[in-house]
């Protein structure tokens, strides 16, 4: 494995040099929870009836690494969400949702520099949608909860592209993306926390961890581990 070195304090370098050129890049792609934004959604969501400690233990354990198949994981986690109301899901954004420190930064700065910028996650459109307005993305991807008049019935909907988010379709809407605009994966950044980030981040010619469990951190390019996310542009010229 390749040795890591402090770049500066919170920000480690594995096989990478800076300073880097913006500019050799067209595509940057975010994970949502945990990463763009402050929390999981869905174990936000769960507390409206009483299930966040154990739709937390779920997503923890999913991110690690330690469950395997996110789809099922996901799909464990969505149905205990049954019962929750839009109303209470409208709370959890107001109250509780809040881009990560430097989203804003990061993304103006990306967009400046001529890139387009990709939200791809696990997580659900009733979200997705609402930062991808608020910080002006570009591209999203991610899951559909589905509602029966106004309800979580406690299951997802199957959408053109699939039926769930994982791992394995962030990597392949990153490679979707970065085609449709005529760049190779080497022109991508990926920057992620979880397990179900590594296939996407494996394939971008850059790769950044953000505040990431420990096997995202060993495998990343870059780790952020202090500060907001705009700390990725002190590598950058």
């Amino acid at each position: 494995m390749t040795t890591a070195t402090e770049f500066a304090p919170g920000l480690t370098l594995r096989g990478v040099t800076a300073p880097l050129k913006l500019t050799d890049f067209k595509l940057i792609a975010f994970d949502m929870d945990s990463t763009l934004i402050n929390i999981e959604c869905v174990d936000e969501i769960a507390d409206a009836v009483g299930r966040k400690a154990e739709v937390a233990a779920i997503t923890e354990a999913a991110m690690r690494g330690e469950i395997t198949d996110f789809k099922d994981s996901l799909r464990r986690r969505v149905a205990l969400l049954k019962g929750v109301t839009e109303a209470d899901m409208e709370r959890v954004y107001t109250e509780r949702l809040r881009p990560n420190p430097g989203a804003a930064e990061l993304v103006r700065a990306c967009q400046a520099a001529g890139l387009k910028v990709l939200l791809v996650s696990g997580g659900f459109t009733f979200f997705a949608h609402r930062v991808r307005d608020t910080l002006g993305i570009d591209f999203v991807r991610a899951n559909v909860l589905e509602l029966d008049d106004g309800v979580l019935t406690g299951r997802m909907v199957d959408q053109p592209w699939g039926d769930i988010c994982d791992g394995a379709e962030k990597r392949r809407t990153l490679l979707e993306v970065a085609s449709l605009l005529g760049a190779s994966p080497q022109q991508c950044i990926a920057m992620g926390d979880g397990a179900n980030d590594l296939p996407m981040m494996g394939e971008a010619g850059l790769s950044v961890a953000y505040h990431a469990k420990p096997k995202v951190r060993e495998q990343a390019m870059v780790s952020i581990e202090t500060g907001g996310l705009d700390r990725l542009l002190e590598l950058m010229r």
